[in-house]
C-alpha cells in the first residue's frame, strides 16, 4: 500500500509516499481501506516534532479519516467487512490503508458521504464538545469564535448559534467573513478590533465565552473581552502556544475562567463518542449542518495540504484522498 511518511522532524519536504507493507488488524481492531483521511494542525504539530503529537521517524502521519472495513480482529464484535466507518484516533492515517481499534471507530449512517465523515468526525466533536460541554452556550449569550472560516469553526459557529448563541465571528479577511456569516455568524470582525464589537453586541458587558483555537497572537485580546467571570476556551495554537500564565491575570480580567481542553478528555468513553458522532451524523443527514470542504488533495500531495492548512490559505476542511 502507498502512505505518506515522515522521515525526521522538521518542515513539509520530510513527507514523502512510500509503499509499505499493508499492516494486519489485531485483537481489538479493523483494518480499513481509507477513503479520505483528515488534514489537521496536530499533524502539522507531529511533523514538527511537537510532543505529544510526534511519532518516532520513519512514521505515518494523520489521525483522522473514514473508509470501508476490509478485515477485522480477533475478539471485535460489532463490526464487519464491508461496513462504513470512521474515526478519529488512529495512528497512521495519511495511507490507503490504517488500523483502527474498534472501539475508537464509528459506523458511518446512510445519508452521509464518506468524505464528509472525514471531515466531520475530529473537528466536528472538537467543536462539539466545545460548545455543549466545556462551555455550554446558552440562548442570548455573545459568544466570540476565532478563525471562524476554518474547519472547526465553521462548524462552532453552526453548532452554537443552534444552541442561540450570537457569534462574533473572527477571520483573515477575503472571502472569509462570506463564509463566517454563512454559517450563522452575527457579525465578523478583525482580530484587532473583536474585543470591541462583543462588547457592543453585550451592552458592555463582553462576551460569555471565547473559543480561542489560534493561540498565542489572540490570548491576550480574548481575555480582555470576556465578561466578568466570563470564559477562555483556548483549544488550539495556530499561531503557538501561549506563553505561561500568572493566575493573578485571571483575577484582573474580571474573575475570568480559562481552559485548556482536548479532545481525548471529552471522548473519555464509548458512549461519550458515540453521543458526539452520533449528533453530528445526525445533523448533517438531515442537513441541519453543513460540512464544508476546502479542499481535497491526493495523497502524494501531504505537504502541499499542509503548507496550506498552516497558511490558512483555505476555508473549511482539507482531506488526502488516496487512488
Amino acid at each position: 500500500m502507498r502512505a505518506i511518511v515522515a522521515v525526521s522532524a522538521g518542515g513539509p519536504e520530510v513527507l514523502g509516499l512510500e509503499e509499505r507493507e499493508q499492516p494486519l488488524a489485531g485483537r481489538g481492531q479493523l483494518l480499513v481501506g481509507v477513503a479520505a483521511a483528515g488534514v489537521n494542525f496536530m499533524d502539522i504539530y507531529g511533523r514538527e516534532g511537537r510532543k505529544p503529537y510526534a511519532g518516532t521517524p520513519p512514521w505515518v502521519p494523520g489521525a483522522e479519516g473514514a473508509g470501508t472495513v476490509l478485515a477485522v480482529g480477533e475478539g471485535v464484535e460489532g463490526f464487519s467487512p464491508g461496513e462504513r466507518v470512521a474515526w478519529a484516533s488512529a495512528p497512521g492515517s495519511y495511507a490507503e490503508a490504517v488500523v483502527v481499534d474498534a472501539s475508537r471507530a464509528v459506523r458511518v449512517p446512510d445519508g452521509v458521504e464518506l468524505t464528509t465523515a472525514a471531515a466531520v468526525m475530529l473537528q466536528g466533536m472538537t467543536a462539539h464538545y466545545l460548545c455543549h460541554s466545556t462551555y455550554p452556550v446558552a440562548a442570548g449569550e455573545v459568544v466570540v469564535v476565532h478563525a471562524a472560516a476554518g474547519g472547526v469553526g465553521l462548524l462552532l459557529t453552526q453548532l452554537v448559534v443552534r444552541r442561540g448563541g450570537r457569534v462574533v465571528a473572527t477571520t483573515s479577511g477575503g472571502s472569509k467573513p462570506e463564509a463566517a456569516l454563512g454559517a450563522g455568524a452575527e457579525v465578523c470582525a478583525g482580530y484587532d478590533d473583536f474585543g470591541q464589537v462583543a462588547r457592543s453586541l453585550s451592552a458592555g458587558a463582553g462576551a460569555a465565552v471565547v473559543y480561542d483555537g489560534v493561540g498565542a497572537s489572540t490570548f491576550e485580546a480574548s481575555l480582555d473581552a470576556l465578561a466578568r467571570r466570563g470564559h477562555l476556551v483556548s483549544y488550539g495554537s495556530a499561531s503557538g502556544p501561549v506563553p505561561p500564565v500568572d493566575p493573578l491575570v485571571l483575577t484582573a480580567a474580571g474573575s475570568v475562567y480559562l481552559t485548556r481542553p482536548t479532545l481525548a478528555d471529552y471522548l473519555a468513553t464509548r458512549e461519550e463518542l458515540e453521543w458526539r458522532a452520533g449528533d453530528l451524523f445526525g445533523l448533517v443527514a438531515a442537513g441541519e449542518l453543513r460540512v464544508t470542504i476546502g479542499a481535497s488533495y491526493p495523497l502524494a500531495e501531504a505537504a502541499r495540504a499542509q503548507e496550506d492548512l498552516a497558511a490558512r490559505r483555505t476555508s473549511g476542511k482539507l482531506l488526502l484522498v488516496p487512488g
